[in-house]
Parts: C-alpha cells; sequence; structure tokens
C-alpha cells in the first residue's frame, strides 16, 4: 500500500517538472518571439491607407517595415479607427502605434516614444472660394471636420471651433468638398498628397501659426524599453544611408523626415 502512495507521488513530481519545463519554454519562446503588433488607421491617405488592389501601403507603413526589416523585428498591422488607437494601446491590443501620431506633453506623460520620423506642419483647408475665414482665429463658431483626439483636434477646440467628429482626413475632405463643414485642421502633406491625387479638388490650405509638429513610434510605459532602443537605432541606420530620405521622397516629393 505504502509503495502504490510513493509510486503515485513520485509521477506527481514527474508531471509537475514536465509541466514547469513546458512553461519555461513556451515563455522563452514568446520573449524570442520578434513580432510586433502594430496599430494604424489604413484610412489615412498617404501614410496608412488601401491601394486599388486593397493592400496595405502608405509613407508610415513602409517606413515601419523598413526599420523593422533593419532590426530584425517582424510586424503584423492591424487596423482600428483613430479615436480608439490609444484605447488599443494601453488594452495591449497593440505593442505599437504607427500613424502620424504627434509628441505632446500630454502624450509623453502616458506613453513612450520613438525618435520622430515625420516632421510637418499644420495647415487649414477650405473650399477655394471660401472668404470668411482667412485665418486659424477665423474658425471661431464656424464648423470644422475633426478627429477629436488628434493634435489638428485640439487645436480646433482651442481656436474656438464647431467640431464635427470624423473618422480620418478622407471623411474630412469629403464632408468639406460637400460643404457640410467649412474646413479641416490637418497636416501640410497630407494636404499636399491629396491634391496631387485630386488636382482638381477645388480646395486651399491656410498657413498659420501651428507649430512644427514631430510624429514618431509610439508605444505604452509597460513595453520593453530595448524595442524602443532598437527602433531608434533602425531609423538612424536608414537616415545615415539615405533610405528614409528615398522612402520620404517616394510619397511626397520632398524629405519630411528630417526638420526645415
Amino acid at each position: 500500500m505504502k509503495k502504490g502512495i510513493f509510486l503515485i507521488i513520485a509521477l506527481i513530481i514527474v508531471l509537475a517538472a514536465c509541466g514547469n519545463g513546458n512553461d519555461s519554454k513556451e515563455s522563452s519562446s514568446k520573449k524570442d518571439d520578434k513580432t510586433l503588433v502594430v496599430g494604424t488607421e489604413g484610412t489615412y491617405s498617404p501614410f496608412s491607407y488601401h491601394d486599388k488592389n486593397d493592400k496595405l501601403t502608405g509613407y508610415d507603413v513602409e517606413v515601419t517595415k523598413a526599420v523593422a526589416k533593419e532590426m530584425g523585428y517582424k510586424v503584423k498591422f492591424k487596423e482600428t479607427q483613430w479615436d480608439s488607437m490609444f484605447a488599443g494601446l494601453d488594452a495591449g491590443r497593440f505593442d505599437m502605434v504607427a500613424n502620424q501620431v504627434g509628441i505632446n506633453d500630454e502624450r509623453k506623460a502616458k506613453y513612450k516614444f520613438s525618435d520622430p520620423y515625420t516632421y510637418s506642419k499644420g495647415v487649414l483647408v477650405v473650399n477655394e472660394n471660401n472668404t470668411d475665414i482667412k485665418s486659424f482665429d477665423d474658425v471661431k463658431g464656424k464648423k470644422l471636420a475633426q478627429t477629436l483626439t488628434s493634435n489638428y483636434g485640439q487645436l480646433a477646440k482651442s481656436k474656438g471651433a464647431d467640431i464635427t467628429k470624423v473618422d480620418g482626413f478622407n471623411q474630412a475632405m469629403d464632408l468639406l468638398q460637400s460643404k457640410r463643414v467649412e474646413g479641416t485642421f490637418n497636416d501640410n502633406v497630407s494636404y499636399l498628397d491629396y491634391k496631387k491625387q485630386k488636382p482638381n479638388a477645388k480646395i486651399k490650405a491656410i498657413e498659420g501659426d501651428a507649430e512644427q509638429s514631430q510624429s514618431a513610434f509610439t508605444f505604452s510605459k509597460k513595453e520593453d524599453d530595448k524595442v524602443i532602443k532598437d527602433f531608434n537605432k533602425g531609423l538612424k541606420t536608414l537616415k545615415d544611408n539615405g533610405e528614409l530620405e528615398k522612402i520620404s521622397k517616394k510619397w511626397f516629393g520632398d524629405n519630411v523626415s528630417e526638420p526645415k
């Protein structure tokens, strides 16, 4: 009887040891898996959108892939609306965000950032025959199409605009051209790309007092600093060898990866 009990105890110990070994192996495998889930809109041309073959592409997508390849990472893109982007990062649905996230003090308190890979300046886009709006300060009480949590949404709010919520730049432009809103704040590179794609669009850009913004890859505060250091190292390599400038000029005809 005692012999049987000892055999059962020994079997339990062996099974427990095997289980611990598997857990350790699985944990090690996860640690060594250099795959990052990247949150992006997929509707924000020319940064993150679908081409005519429904393939996810854009400046941010291409830069992300180039940096990841340089540093030996794999990336898996997961699309979501802009106003759900940070909630997804907070909840751990993404490891990082690549979607022209502007660096500001409020975000730096909550998230970690890589070095910047885009430098741009905000403009106010209105219909070309609009004579009521001549400066940023003229939007008080005017209806503007904005994503609520973006830097440009905050700018519109600070200027006293009546904000119509949209999911992205293209939706804002649709509302503008159908005259359901009177304007939208966004960055100059988005405006230039839109005009390149739709040269007959009856719109114009008004420059104002918006500071030059810097966009970077965005990570949770919980993210391992090694990943961020790797991305910074990859960005520096691509800047030094001219690859980042090449990608930039492909999309914008200018180098937006360096400050002006």
